[in-house]
């Protein structure tokens, strides 16, 4: 006699197994789901499945959802209807945002306070029709959180200070970035997206595949001063897009790669290589790249050094020494090496922080 059988319906389950199930889905299949049943309608609004998804795609809080007053999955909703474009770039973006803030506002208060609130589709979409490109999503995304900061100085996106040169850059609104769209013959088609009072710098974003450059990569324009065409345009490139540009920048930020030197940010780049520790003295170099002085044609590359010397936390007072002279051997990459030396800095002792600006010309 044949044993009796009986169909597996997924009425029929238990709820927590399919609430188990179903929060492995991202939201798209969540949605999906809710077409199959009545049943799985039903569980595919469970809140605490849309609380994870608000969290992991939007960033939002208990606190967010109160201030909204509905649930978890009518604020996804209304929050990708607003967002929905950028749902791949805004978590890491807004991310971002928030670690550079909340780093910054012990540091350089200031700086914090020249942000400005974000733009909104509209007037995005007038910018791209003003300038006839495409701005690229992850670019409108994290302008969506802030639309870039005041022209103060200090700018957000780093500084240089030297003994006869200043330079410091401002995150540029996209209003006053469309303004300086370029059109002309070896910079077509490029977005500022910083801007120096001082130097007249700034880095630029490429929006169509031009003259050598590629769509949406960033970079320093350099004249070829061996051309006789002043169009001839070399580039010193700081990112393949936005979103690994102002990433890359922030994390060298926060994780304090790059040093906060009298409330500005310097674009120093420390080698951990470039570490010596001789009994309780050390001796670090970091270096900072300096486009506005440099070329590639002729080849001429200027950077500045920041060499700190400082003496152990746990040293003897009678270990306690003074720098009396100092001496520097450069060896570039190509083998060339320049010799710096001189006196010491006259009464400072080495437990305090000694900096020079050593410089390549």
């Amino acid at each position: 006699m044949a044993a009796a059988t009986s169909d597996l319906r997924v009425d029929l389950l238990p709820s927590d197994p399919l609430l188990h199930v179903l929060s492995f889905l991202s939201f798209r299949d969540l949605v999906h789901c809710s077409y199959v049943s009545r049943r799985l309608n039903e569980l595919s609004k469970h809140n605490p499945l849309w609380k994870s998804l608000c969290s992991k795609h939007w960033l939002l809080t208990d606190a967010d959802r109160l201030q909204s007053g509905v649930s978890w999955f009518c604020l996804f909703t209304q929050t990708y209807r607003d967002l929905g474009r950028y749902v791949q770039f805004y978590p890491t973006l807004k991310r971002s945002w928030e670690q550079l803030k909340s780093f910054l506002q012990l540091r350089c208060p200031r700086m914090i306070a020249s942000l400005k609130e974000g733009a909104t589709e509209v007037e995005l979409n007038d910018i791209e029709a003003q300038i006839g490109c495409r701005l690229p999503d992850d670019y409108r995304c994290s302008y969506r959180i802030h639309n870039g900061q005041k022209l103060v100085i200090p700018g957000l996106m780093g500084s240089m200070s030297l003994s006869n040169h200043y330079r410091s850059e401002v995150l540029l609104d996209v209003e006053t970035a469309a303004g300086g769209f370029q059109q002309r013959k070896g910079m077509r088609r490029c977005l500022p997206l910083t801007f120096c009072f001082h130097t007249g710098l700034s880095q630029y974003m490429a929006l169509e595949p031009a003259e050598g450059r590629r769509m949406f990569e960033s970079f320093y324009p350099c004249p070829d001063q061996t051309a006789q065409d002043p169009s001839a345009i070399d580039m010193f490139i700081t990112g393949s897009c936005f979103l690994e540009w102002f990433t890359g920048y922030v994390h060298n930020v926060v994780t304090g790669e790059y040093p906060i030197i009298r409330d500005q940010i310097f674009r120093y780049v420390h080698d951990k290589g470039c570490v010596a520790t001789t009994g309780d003295i050390t001796v670090s170099v970091s270096t900072s790249f300096l486009p506005e002085l440099s070329s590639v044609h002729p080849p001429h590359f200027f950077f500045t050094y920041r060499i700190r010397i400082e003496m152990s936390s746990v040293a003897s007072p009678e270990a306690a020494c003074q720098l009396d002279s100092r001496y520097w051997k450069i060896t570039t990459s190509d083998g060339n090496v320049e010799e710096v030396q001189g006196p010491g800095v006259v009464g400072t002792l080495c437990s305090f922080l000694l900096l020079f600006h050593l410089f390549s010309l």
